[in-house]
């Protein structure tokens, strides 16, 4: 293999046209350096398939060919080719969309613009509801937006706006009127109890989709400021554990790595930093060592830098660990990267993000502008990801128009997880084993088993 860094830019380039995860994807390596390729795409989480299985990816080094289900990976095209194919690989979304009935709701969509978000407004609108959609100047893909209202839904979604202009389009769009909500980060609803929280009272509530939204909304509810009932999609493990970790961290180290190579910088040119070791910095440090960067974590909670020990990285004060690295946030929380970190660091990114997390940058290098790069710099996460968030609101949808619980945030119910799983896994073709029945004979004796045979 004359080119070291091959199976690296091979498994990009698939992940870059087609918007698709490496965990969990069976895969097969051919040619000069495929022993390599396997070793990468195994730390990675796929899993070798030496026979043609739904959904195999097959990398030719040779040929620097990559196939999906044995063609050519597809040209997505346009704004209307890349949602049909970010539909084609959403099967538990629509699967979870179908046992909905929304018609006549008023349903409203704030969420990153891009082809996976579409597919949800479209999941919505066929259920029956009247779907809006709006975005943030900094998330708004136009060309996604331009093919939505071509196809009559109503998008507040403008990259020029800022300041005041980006306030009342907002607010433009809360006004027009909603039955639920479903948010990422908060900033709607937040908005809305902020400027006038009369528009909330008409509302079953709300869904939210991210640890930073959720996290001032419980203090609005610790507060008693919180006027509507929100479910915590969030803390769903099909959310959580696959979102932040395996989704944001393919996305966001992936699009690091080719921000650094359009300026001429290996990812493995310098050491990495992770500023936080919660679910996006595991996924993040993970995917930066596959890669074969030297990672260190520095995290304030105790429990969690010793985890991140555990999982065989160095870990410190950022300040110290800072100097001369790749330094990448990944804590949702503002003022994160400080100028103290940014005078040492020499690249700056920010993982998943807020605004603000970045509050000094130095002579560092920021990527992105300081935003979440897998948006700034790339498509978001993974369709297959998005997939199961994205079921995961719209089990929470459904859990909410049923209970019709009272203000305050909300988690879901343990039969969600379940189902959103066991969706996956069937669409995927894996079996499971069903759980085992408990000891019967002893399901009511609280004794210990130990002493059975010395009891008089």
């Amino acid at each position: 293999m004359t080119d070291p860094r091959a199976p690296e830019r091979i498994v990009r380039r698939f992940a870059r046209a087609s918007n698709l995860m490496i965990a969990g994807r069976p895969f097969a390596a051919t040619g000069v350096g495929a022993d390599a390729l396997t070793q990468l795409l195994a730390r990675l989480g796929g899993i070798p398939s030496p026979s043609p299985t739904p959904g195999r990816v097959e990398f030719d080094l040779d040929a620097e060919l990559v196939l999906l289900d044995g063609e050519p990976l597809p040209q997505r095209g346009d704004a209307a080719g890349r949602i049909a194919f970010a539909r084609e690989h959403m099967p538990v979304a629509a699967a979870l969309a179908e046992r909905l009935d929304l018609s006549g709701l008023r349903v409203g969509v704030a969420m990153v613009l891009e082809p996976k978000t579409a597919v949800l407004s479209l999941l919505l609108r066929e259920r029956g509801a009247a779907v809006s959609v709006y975005a943030h100047p900094d998330e708004t893909d136009v060309a996604v937006a331009d093919e939505l209202r071509a196809r009559g839904f109503a998008v507040t979604a403008d990259p020029g706006l800022a300041g005041t202009a980006e306030r009342a389009a907002a607010l433009t769009f809360l006004r027009a009127g909603l039955d639920v909500l479903l948010d990422d980060g908060a900033h709607l609803i937040r908005l809305a109890h902020e400027d006038d929280p009369a528009l909330v009272d008409g509302w079953i509530g709300a869904c939210e989709e991210t640890t930073s939204g959720l996290t001032p909304l419980r203090r609005m509810q610790d507060a008693g400021t919180l006027r509507c009932a929100v479910m915590a999609v969030n803390d769903a493990r099909t959310k959580t554990m696959f979102d932040n970790r395996y989704g944001t961290g393919q996305s966001c180290v992936f699009a690091i790595a080719d921000l650094l190579e359009e300026r001429g910088i290996a990812l493995t040119d310098q050491p990495a930093l992770v500023l936080g070791y919660g679910p996006v910095g595991r996924g993040v440090a993970a995917h930066l060592r596959a890669l074969g960067a030297e990672v260190r974590v520095a995290e304030t909670d105790p429990v969690r830098a010793l985890e991140a020990r555990h999982d065989g990285f160095a870990t410190g004060r950022a300040v110290e660990l800072a100097g001369g690295a790749l330094v990448v946030s990944a804590t949702g929380v503002a003022a994160t990267v400080t100028p103290e970190i940014a005078a040492v660091a020499r690249v700056i990114a920010v993982a998943g993000g807020v605004p603000g997390e970045v509050s000094g940058s130095g002579d560092a290098l920021v990527l992105g502008g300081g935003g979440a790069v897998n948006i700034t710099a790339a498509e978001g996460n993974p369709i297959e990801i998005m997939d199961l968030s994205f079921a995961v609101q719209l089990a929470a949808l459904g859990e909410l128009l049923s209970r019709r619980p009272g203000p305050g945030v909300h988690a879901l119910g343990t039969d969600i997880d379940d189902l959103v799983a066991r969706t996956a896994l069937a669409v995927r073709g894996a079996d499971i084993d069903p759980p085992r029945a408990l000891d019967l004979d002893g399901v009511d004796d609280w004794r210990s088993p130990r002493y059975r045979e010395s009891r008089s």
